[in-house]
């Protein structure tokens, strides 16, 4: 049976999710602020993590990049904080997802299924281009044979573009593939992601390999070979 551990300081949200998640087949964990959330996500392991961000003592944000440092758990965040800059601010934290409260059950449990089955074992599966390896198992990333830390979100951003190699992806592909919903037309948190990437994978902006088609999207290419400037 699958384990999702809920955190929440409202004692009646977390019965309703409790009850309702576990009429669908979940094992349910529940706690009520982010020391109890810590202690119980170190010593149960849960599949998945439902996440308040407003909680006393230490809050939601930072509980999840706590949990980020022990483990690549699905973390979704439930929250009553519906600004796009609170979206950012949850997804840097490392959360995989943002729900905002109030919100339809079955949506919820949509999301919930979705990142679930991302986390299924599956094959091991070793992805190359040019010098930039990925690992679907380790989730490990090298650039010239040197690991690159990536978060949750910025491993599955390159990881399509890997499975997608030289071809032009566009904004609607990459919202439904790594976040699975829309931010609104005025989010720029795709932007902001291939920011960070870039900032990772490249060194002063050279061996550049996410490439902006302007217009379109983005495209994973080889790099450009140097510009020999030398005097013939």
């Amino acid at each position: 049976m699958l384990r999702i551990l809920a955190v929440d300081d409202d004692p009646e949200i977390l019965d309703l999710l409790s009850r309702g998640l576990q009429f669908e087949g979940y094992e349910v964990e529940t706690a009520l602020n982010g020391e109890e959330a810590l202690i119980s996500f170190r010593q149960s392991a849960p599949d998945l993590v439902l996440l308040d961000l407003m909680m006393p003592g230490i809050d939601g944000l930072e509980v999840c990049r706590e949990m980020r440092k022990l483990r690549d758990t699905p973390v979704l965040i439930l929250t009553a904080k519906d600004a796009v800059s609170d979206k950012i601010a949850g997804l840097d934290s490392g959360a995989d997802d943002y729900v905002v409260k109030p919100f339809v059950f079955d949506e919820l449990l949509a999301r919930i299924r979705a990142h679930l089955r991302r986390k299924m074992p599956g094959d091991v599966q070793m992805l190359q281009f040019s010098d930039l390896t990925l690992n679907t198992a380790t989730h490990e990333v090298r650039r010239n044979g040197q690991l690159i830390e990536l978060t949750s979100k910025e491993f599955e951003l390159l990881y399509l573009f890997m499975q997608y190699p030289r071809q032009v992806l566009n904004r609607e592909m990459i919202y439904d593939k790594v976040w699975g919903y829309d931010f609104g037309g005025e989010s720029n948190i795709i932007e902001v992601y291939i920011r960070y990437l870039r900032s990772k994978l490249e060194v002063q902006g050279r061996n550049k390999l996410i490439h902006t088609v302007r217009g379109v999207g983005y495209a994973l290419r080889e790099p450009e070979p140097p510009v020999n400037t030398a005097a013939k």
